[in-house]
């Protein structure tokens, strides 16, 4: 068998279980032995721990940057890093990919309030409940999407290149997760999108839609939008304030931490 020693850095030890390090002695906590037979690559090895290659943007052995094709020779060191702001990087040692100059999403099946979250920001974001792995994957790849998932079988996919594996159970989280992932607090769009069918909200008259308000809701808006597809009808009212407030509390949160 062939042996090399494997340490990850930062999120990517939320992949690992305590059966990773069960076998060391005392004070190896921070890295672990992986024995493996044949020609594996450096994706081959990392994805058998169950860390998933769209997490991880650098490897280093002996101290120089290796790309997912390197074939691992035996007892070699590797140490393996996630996406880090204070981790300055040349273009041709990223491996995780540049984002896209217009930043869209897809979501899987469990992430149903985090793409309305999105969608009210201004993101357009793909969802549906019934999307199976091949197609996010597709879309993901085709559509140049971020794709978001609590499943990381999927972001192991070949055709996924850009993504990100949800650590929280709740909305409001993984909206903050995502924002701070992504730095998007300056690239949030200036329209909000259907969060019923992702369509870019349109603004529309008052006198217009008069009929379809409530007499409360006539009283105290004054400026609507309506979907173009669903021909939903939205004003600035409790769930655009709390979406706001969230809003506001991540960005103090994501500040707090940066500095």
């Amino acid at each position: 068998m062939k042996k090399v020693k494997l340490r990850f850095y930062g999120s990517l030890r939320d992949f690992l279980s305590e059966e990773h390090f069960a076998g060391n002695l005392p004070g190896q906590s921070r890295f672990f032995i992986y024995e493996f037979q044949g020609r594996q690559t450096t994706r081959d090895i990392i994805e058998a721990q169950g860390v998933p290659h769209t997490a991880v943007d650098l490897i280093l052995i002996k101290g120089k940057p290796v790309d997912f094709s390197y074939l691992v020779q035996p007892g070699e060191y590797l140490s393996i890093y996630p996406a880090w702001r204070n981790l300055k990087l040349s273009p041709q040692d990223k491996l995780i990919p540049g984002l896209p100059g217009e930043i869209k999403f897809v979501l899987d099946a469990h992430l149903g309030k985090l793409a309305s979250y999105l969608r009210m920001l201004g993101f357009d974001t793909l969802y549906r409940n019934d999307f199976d792995d091949s197609e996010l994957a597709r879309l993901a790849d085709e559509t140049s999407r971020i794709l978001l998932t609590r499943d990381r079988g999927l972001l192991m996919r070949h055709q996924v290149r850009l993504a990100y594996f949800i650590r929280s159970d709740y909305p409001a989280v993984q909206l903050e997760e995502v924002l701070e992932r992504f730095e998007l607090l300056e690239r949030i769009p200036e329209n909000r999108r259907c969060p019923v069918c992702n369509r870019a909200l349109e603004k529309v008259s008052k006198q217009e839609i008069l009929d379809r308000l409530e007499p409360l809701t006539k009283k105290y808006y004054q400026k609507f939008s309506k979907c173009p597809d669903c021909n939903k009808i939205y004003w600035q009212g409790s769930h655009y304030k709390q979406l706001e407030e969230l809003l506001q509390k991540i960005k103090k949160k994501i500040k707090f931490i940066s500095k």
